[in-house]
């Protein structure tokens, strides 16, 4: 899993640098074009992906917002198929603090630690960001190892790896974004890119022939916007594409769209000047990131893992980069919500799939079931999972949902947000919004201003608010009613199932059970019941 790729950054999917390791991977597997985060912030989007749940669902709607004790992820659905489930990298996981206390859990057992890190073993969490307050973090993981490779302290993080240094020699931060048009002090060799990857293939090495989940979790492309040589100068600004946005956009009426827009990340990344010297820096990220997984899918190779590896490339959520006259992530486009999304299977059951490219709504809590299937499970029965599995499409047989029924949604929250000191004043609830998809109208209910609509099929770029169209009131009914239905639909029954043999059913033989309702008189009972009143 990436952080902040955009779903049209890999040269497979149209974008301006070459990726040609996942660009091969898509030929291995399938390239799922329509896949789509569950949340439009890092937090909530990740725990949908570690729950397979929605963000309605498991409640942790924004960036260190707890996930509660009692949700379940994949590492908790692996683990009785004898899969070991680790972490490299990013969770944005906050551990549930009340949920510890209540049950008077041992913060120093084992088992708490892997609670704590959303149910993954810890190989290396690594969160990617070190700010100079923060001198807890300044000698684990990444940090540590710049240190042992002798660069001065106390945070080679921010001071090595996320500044650089300007043709005068001086060293800027890279915090600042112009601070993007020049390289990395660090080597490429040495960026967290290149330690994230060593640490899986370490990892690969070291487990055998041991059954394993890993999830390999990039920082990058997230911000700071700084990349190593030569990476940094792989896009002139001149060979940018045009924005996605329309001057009419910023004459819009909607308090949250025009709040975004006025947001100091939503004004800053509106320049031009902005956009074209961080876009390029964002795409040399991704040529770096692509060129270091081809080291890891070589190793694959080497140890001979390759054909038993399923391997699933996503990102969290995407990046405005301008679009929209915005700036990073949180709202509920395309750029942000729609993600990158491949899976290659190596099953002789995915071979009449591989190389294909899927239109097919799909959303990233169908990860979590797509594994409990692929590793011999049955994700169908578990009751807490509300993705549906991937295999029907990977494998291309019946069970995948008809393209008319395929829906996926988005939900927002930005009450913690800089921008919601732009909207008028209102509760925590009225700082949100969820967006339901079709493959051709994207409808997103705000608590905070007008619903929104947008006909995909007429301006796939989102650039015009159809909701007063009286043309599309019917569509605009159907879509409010679909909604209505999901969040109708929510699985918070979670300690139970149908067929569990625990839970009574009242339904006529209750009376042989020894249970006798609604009878008058002896008359009225069963036969084999009457020794249950004698």
């Amino acid at each position: 899993m990436c952080d902040q790729l955009r779903h049209d950054a890999l040269s497979c999917a149209g974008g301006l640098v070459d990726t040609p390791n996942l660009d091969a991977l898509a030929r291995r597997g399938v390239r799922f074009d329509r896949a789509f985060a569950q949340g439009s912030v890092c937090g909530s989007s990740r725990m949908s992906a570690y729950t397979g749940r929605y963000v309605q669902s498991h409640g942790s709607r924004y960036n260190s917002v707890p996930l509660s004790i009692a949700e379940p992820t994949i590492g908790d659905h692996l683990r009785p198929l004898d899969v070991r489930s680790v972490l490299i990298g990013k969770t944005h996981m906050a551990r549930d603090r009340s949920g510890l206390d209540r049950l008077r859990l041992d913060p120093h057992d084992p088992w708490t630690t892997i609670i704590n890190q959303c149910g993954f073993e810890p190989i290396e969490r690594e969160d990617g960001l070190v700010p100079n307050t923060a001198p807890a973090l300044f000698e684990r993981g990444y940090n540590k190892f710049l240190l042992d490779q002798g660069y001065d302290g106390p945070n080679p993080w921010h001071t090595v790896a996320n500044s650089v240094l300007t043709p005068e020699g001086d060293r800027m931060s890279g915090w600042l974004l112009e601070a993007s048009q020049y390289p990395a002090i660090v080597p490429d060799e040495l960026s967290e890119t290149a330690y994230m990857t060593n640490r899986a293939i370490d990892f690969i090495r070291d487990a055998g022939d041991e059954r394993w989940c890993i999830h390999l979790s990039y920082i990058k492309p997230h911000w700071p916007y700084v990349v190593s040589e030569p990476y940094h100068r792989l896009v002139h600004r001149n060979d940018l594409p045009s924005p996605n946005r329309s001057n009419a956009e910023l004459e819009t009426d909607h308090p949250v769209i025009a709040a975004f827009q006025r947001s100091r990340i939503g004004s800053t990344f509106s320049r031009d000047e902005v956009r074209t010297t961080v876009y390029p820096a964002y795409l040399g990220l991704v040529k770096q990131l692509d060129d270091h997984l081809g080291r890891l899918f070589r190793a694959l190779d080497d140890l001979g893992r390759r054909d038993d590896t399923m391997i699933v490339l996503t990102s969290d959520h995407g990046d405005y980069m301008g679009d929209h006259w915005m700036g990073e992530k949180d709202w509920l486009h395309e750029e942000v919500v729609r993600i990158p999304m491949i899976v290659a299977d190596p099953r002789a059951g995915a071979d009449a799939t591989r190389g294909s490219v899927s239109t097919d709504l799909i959303e990233m809590i169908d990860l979590a079931p797509t594994f409990v299937d692929a590793l011999g499970g049955d994700a169908g029965s578990n009751v807490h999972l509300e993705g549906q599995s991937l295999e029907p499409l990977l494998h291309d047989r019946a069970g995948a949902v008809d393209a008319h029924d395929q829906v996926a949604v988005t939900e927002s929250e930005f009450s913690l947000m800089e921008m919601a000191n732009h909207l008028p004043p209102g509760p925590r609830a009225s700082r949100r919004a969820t967006m339901l998809r079709t493959p051709d109208y994207k409808y997103i209910l705000s608590e905070t201003g007008p619903n929104l609509l947008y006909d995909l099929r007429e301006e796939p770029a989102e650039l015009t608010d159809r909701i007063g169209d009286p043309g599309l009131a019917s569509v605009r009914a159907e879509l409010h009613e679909r909604l209505f239905e999901w969040y109708r639909a929510r699985s918070h029954e979670l300690t139970w199932r149908p067929g569990d043999g625990d839970v009574p059913r009242y339904e006529g033989k209750d009376a042989v059970d020894g249970v006798l309702i609604g009878y008058w008189n002896e008359a009225e009972v069963p036969d084999a019941a009457l020794p249950n009143i004698g």
